[in-house]
Formats: structure tokens, C-alpha cells, sequence
């Protein structure tokens, strides 16, 4: 009897192994002569540019078949106009991968308009994040606030382009009061930080502090033009904590209002996500997952992002997947107190 199950454990475990490879074929053969692309969910020039890139420069060799890597830029509606595009009418096969914004990933749950709004989050297969970002809120010198306190009884103008620029701003302006007049309609934050040099507005929220550190350098030298003002963030910045740069959560009044601010900030945490359209198929998704995974820790992509000051931090598609689940299923209540907090009053 032993004997038996000795041979067919053995038999098991040839037929797995062929089956493995049947899978790999079957994908190489796939991608190979391939393009593959990457639908980045904004305009040029910005952190989900720099990190769709960066993964796109290196993935390909990491992918069976070895297929040509084509980013794309798709931006509009705070990253939900790509996200609708790779759900509802890209190519389906595994050639097309969406590279937006956490926010798309939570609008058709908290928008209170979905009209617009074609893909369900639930159902791509997410392939990770490339980072989690510390949100922070970045004021002009000139606007005249000492702290962040002083919000509260002075206006500023904080430019919007959608995405995290809208909803943690007008979260503070609706859960805990802040005095800011929100300006609509920048294609993407680069354009934010361009009208704050020319005193259009007079500073930008929802913004990752590794982000702004890459693409405003000159904002973090001692003689700098801006301020952060407070981290828009669950837990902050070592840096600035050390700094003292206070948590907005720490404004809150009521254990509800820090809950709801916790909800919005949860974005910061899968920053930079990657995903494909549900329908691609499941052996194309676990060589697409496992290709995300293994160019995150390529050399040459590490080095490229310490020399453009890009953070690299991980999450895995099976943790991205179960973080939306998670966000997915929170109480109807909280939910619809979140979803105030983030539309204009």
C-alpha cells in the first residue's frame, strides 16, 4: 500500500509539473511578438507616469513570451476614465494593464454619482501596488499660514485635478471644517504645482510627499517657497513626524469623524495600482502577477527609481485584492457618512 501511494504521489506530482508547464508554454506562446500596453490613468509628467514607466521600461522581460511594453496616457475624471477603459472596452487577453489612481479603485463605491463610472472594482485582477504613498497638504508661504491650525479661520485656494486632490481636501473642508476653496480642473497635479508658482492657487492637498519630493525638489530646500502643512495620511511620514508635522486625524472632534478620515486615507496605502480587466485569463494573471512582483525588486528598476527619488514599496496583488474586499464591505452607514464627506456641500 506504501508502495502505492509512493507511485501515485509521484504520478501526481509529474502530472502537476506538466500542467505547470503546459501553462508556461501556453502563455509564452501568447505574449510572444506581443505589445502590451499600459494605460496610464493621467497626464504626462506626474507620479502615476513616473511609476506606469518605470514598471513598463523593465516588466517585459519578466513576462513569458517577452512582450513589447507600450505605455499609454488616459487621463480625465481622477483616474476613472482609464479604469473604465481597461473594464469595458480594451482588449480582454492579458495585453492591456490599467495603472490609475487608488481613487478610481473607491469612486463607484462612495461617488454618489456613478453614472459615469463603468468599471467594478471587485472584479479586476489586481497584479499589486508599486507603493504606498504618505498624503500630505502643501501650502504657499505667501498664503499666510503659520500652522495648520490657522485653516480654520483663514481661506486658502487649493487647486483640484481629481482622484486624491479632490476627496482629501473636500474631506477637510467637510469633516472637520476646513476654510478652502477648491479650484477644479487641472488635468494633473504638475499643472497644481505650475499654478501655484504663478500664485493661481495657493496649494495643493491629496498629494504623496515621495511624489512632490521627485518632481519639486526646490520645495524641500531651506529657503523653500511652501510649507506641509498636515499629513493627510493613517499613519505619517517618519520624516515629518519627526518634524512635527501633525496628522489630520488629530483635527478630528469625534472617534467618527478620525474613522471617515481613516476610510479616505486608506488610499495611501496601495498608491500606485496595477491591474487587468476580469475577463483576461487566469494563467495570463498569474504570470502577470508574478512578473509585478519579481520587476519590483530588478536591480535596474531599483536603481532608476533611487536615481528619479521613486519609492518603491510593494503590495502584492493577493493583498491589493483583499484590501478592496476589505474596504468593500464597511458598514452602509460609515460608508454613506464617507461619501458626504468627500462631495461638495
Amino acid at each position: 500500500m506504501s508502495m502505492m501511494r509512493t507511485i501515485a504521489f509521484t504520478c501526481a506530482a509529474a502530472l502537476a509539473s506538466m500542467n505547470a508547464a503546459a501553462a508556461q508554454d501556453s502563455v509564452e506562446n501568447f505574449y510572444r511578438g506581443k505589445t502590451l500596453t499600459i494605460v496610464i490613468g493621467s497626464s504626462p509628467g506626474g507620479g502615476y507616469d513616473a511609476y506606469g514607466r518605470l514598471v513598463g521600461r523593465h516588466i517585459g522581460k519578466y513576462i513569458p513570451g517577452k512582450p513589447s511594453i507600450v505605455p499609454s496616457n488616459m487621463n480625465g475624471a481622477g483616474g476613472n476614465t482609464a479604469s473604465n477603459y481597461v473594464f469595458s472596452i480594451a482588449a480582454k487577453d492579458g495585453t492591456v494593464i490599467g495603472a490609475s489612481s487608488p481613487g478610481s479603485l473607491l469612486d463607484p463605491l462612495l461617488a454618489a454619482d456613478k453614472g459615469s463610472l463603468k468599471h467594478e472594482p471587485l472584479k479586476f485582477h489586481y497584479l499589486g501596488s508599486a507603493n504606498g504613498e504618505n498624503f500630505t497638504c502643501i501650502i504657499r508661504n505667501q498664503a499666510g499660514l503659520k500652522t495648520f491650525a490657522d485653516i480654520f479661520s483663514k481661506e486658502v485656494i487649493i487647486g483640484v485635478s481629481g482622484g486624491t486632490t479632490h476627496d482629501m481636501p473636500r474631506a477637510l473642508v467637510n469633516v472637520l471644517g476646513a476654510k478652502m476653496k477648491l479650484v477644479a480642473g487641472y488635468p494633473g497635479t504638475r499643472e497644481i504645482m505650475l499654478a501655484m508658482d504663478k500664485s493661481e492657487v495657493d496649494g495643493i492637498c491629496g498629494q504623496g510627499i515621495a511624489n512632490i519630493s521627485w518632481q519639486r525638489p526646490d520645495w524641500f530646500t531651506p529657503d523653500s517657497p511652501v510649507s506641509v502643512m498636515v499629513q493627510e495620511s493613517i499613519y505619517g511620514d517618519a520624516e515629518l513626524n519627526r518634524k512635527g508635522v501633525p496628522l489630520a486625524t488629530s483635527f478630528a472632534k469625534t472617534p467618527e469623524q478620525k474613522q471617515i478620515l481613516e476610510i479616505v486615507y486608506a488610499q495611501g496605502l496601495f498608491t500606485r495600482p496595477f491591474f487587468v480587466a476580469p475577463e483576461v485569463p487566469a494563467d495570463r494573471v498569474a504570470a502577470l502577477r508574478k512578473a509585478f512582483d519579481e520587476v519590483l525588486k530588478d536591480p535596474e528598476l531599483l536603481a532608476e527609481a533611487e536615481k528619479q527619488k521613486l519609492i518603491i514599496s510593494p503590495m502584492s496583488g493577493a493583498d491589493l485584492t483583499a484590501m478592496i474586499q476589505k474596504i468593500y464591505s464597511t458598514s452602509p452607514d460609515i460608508l454613506d457618512k464617507v461619501r458626504k464627506a468627500i462631495l461638495p456641500q
